[in-house]
């Protein structure tokens, strides 16, 4: 199916963070994509929800930045880079692409019109989340697994593929953390036929109610690194205190042409 011309014109929408190409889309932006994708089924493409941390972690581990430049869409999963996409002269940009926001928002407004597979999350969450999406939205689940915490053997990946490409799904969407999850699209996608592929992350525990939403005014105003960081202290305490302020420096430096990021 040829592209329209909003639909070029949003391919070619991007801006660059520290060197990390994002794409300057907004959830319905995002939602229509996915379905082009859907619509064209010419291969397998997935979609890199990510904030500072990633883009941080682009900059001491080059492996993860090929997965983000690989990746058929990066969208800002954090306000800095909703802010940098204004600063970059994208006007459109009022608010970011919350990874549990666009798992509702997709789900809603598509409803029963396609086949969705849930993988990640720990034993039973994937199905609880299948479950919930299914009597909110009527969405078709065609199948779910939770991986074990542990590599998984030759043989043991051989058959989570197939079952995967047995299920048919139209969307996948994976619930891993970063950058594991980045580097499971990036390795598998080529092997799947599964248009759509989605990172989400923590979206399968925040959007069946197992962990707490910071309220919407932070997660609006750029602070629910702080109502993160005030619930678990000791797993994030690094990526806030200490990533987050190296970020701000980069960037200054980056928007001041003081050094360029590649």
């Amino acid at each position: 199916m040829p592209a329209t011309a909003t639909e070029t014109k949003l391919e070619s929408a991007t801006f660059k963070v520290l060197g990390v190409r994002v794409d300057a889309v907004q959830i319905p932006d995002a939602t229509r994509r996915l379905e082009q994708w859907i619509a064209e089924r010419s291969g397998s493409r997935y979609v890199a929800v990510t904030g500072m941390h990633g883009v941080s972690e682009s900059l001491v581990d080059q492996p993860f930045r090929a997965m983000l430049d690989a990746a058929s869409m990066v969208v800002s999963d954090g306000m800095p880079l909703v802010w940098l996409g204004r600063w970059h002269g994208h006007k459109n940009m009022a608010r970011r692409v919350y990874g549990p926001e666009l798992m509702e928002t997709f789900c809603r407004e598509t409803g029963s019109r396609y086949r969705h597979f849930f993988y990640g999350g720990a034993t039973g969450v994937p199905e609880l989340l299948a479950q919930t999406m299914h009597e909110k939205f009527g969405v078709q689940v065609a199948g779910c697994y939770s991986p074990p915490f542990r590599p998984l053997t030759p043989e043991e990946d051989k058959a989570v593929i197939e079952m995967i490409e047995s299920a048919h799904a139209d969307v996948l969407w994976v619930g891993l953390s970063t950058p594991k999850q980045e580097r499971w699209m990036y390795e598998h996608c080529p092997k799947l036929t599964v248009p759509a592929v989605l990172g989400v992350g923590a979206a399968f525990d925040l959007n069946t109610g197992r962990l707490n939403q910071a309220p919407v005014w932070m997660r609006e105003n750029g602070l629910e690194w702080a109502y993160r960081l005030f619930a678990e202290p000791k797993r994030l305490w690094h990526r806030y205190l200490v990533n987050g302020p190296i970020f701000l420096w980069n960037v200054g430096l980056e928007l001041l042409n003081v050094r360029k990021f590649s």
